[in-house]
């Protein structure tokens, strides 16, 4: 075959280190905007980038020359500069190591865009922790809870 061609669909969620809530209301969508140029400048589909004080979702169309992994340390690496830079937080801030990526199909696109869209109504009644455990559920995921946060 002479070509490549892909849709995939991830969503990737990590947290700030220490699950601290440092992503302030004021500054948060500047932040997300930049995450999701951080994605577009890799040659992947930012659909949607949200959260909350303490974790980031981030949905995308990823396009298999680069790994998920490699993303995800380019958007940490690129983003902690930024709120650093900026001076948006007390002292130096960073995120938790690790990440979930959670992949879909196209007809959930709608759907988790509007779960990632609607954060902090979802986070009101649920926490961080309770989520990502029905995540790593939902997608059969093998873990060990110890190894899931820096914060138990």
């Amino acid at each position: 075959m002479a070509g490549t061609y892909s849709k995939v669909y991830i969503q990737i969620v990590f947290s700030v280190k220490g699950k601290e809530n440092l992503l302030r209301k004021t500054w948060r969508d500047e932040l997300f905007k930049y995450m999701a140029g951080i994605v577009a400048n890799k040659g992947h589909k930012s659909i949607i980038v949200n959260g909350v004080g303490d974790h980031v979702h981030l949905f995308i169309g990823l396009k298999p020359a680069m790994a998920i992994s490699d993303l995800v340390r380019d958007i940490k690496n690129n983003s902690s500069n930024f709120i650093n830079k900026k001076s948006l937080v007390p002292g130096r801030f960073s995120w938790q190591e690790g990440f979930g990526a959670f992949s879909y199909a196209e007809s959930q696109i709608e759907n988790v865009y509007n779960y990632i869209q609607n954060q902090e109504q979802h986070h009101s009644k649920k926490s961080f922790k309770d989520e990502y455990l029905e995540f790593l559920e939902e997608f059969q995921v093998e873990y060990e809870e110890k190894y899931l946060f820096d914060w138990i």
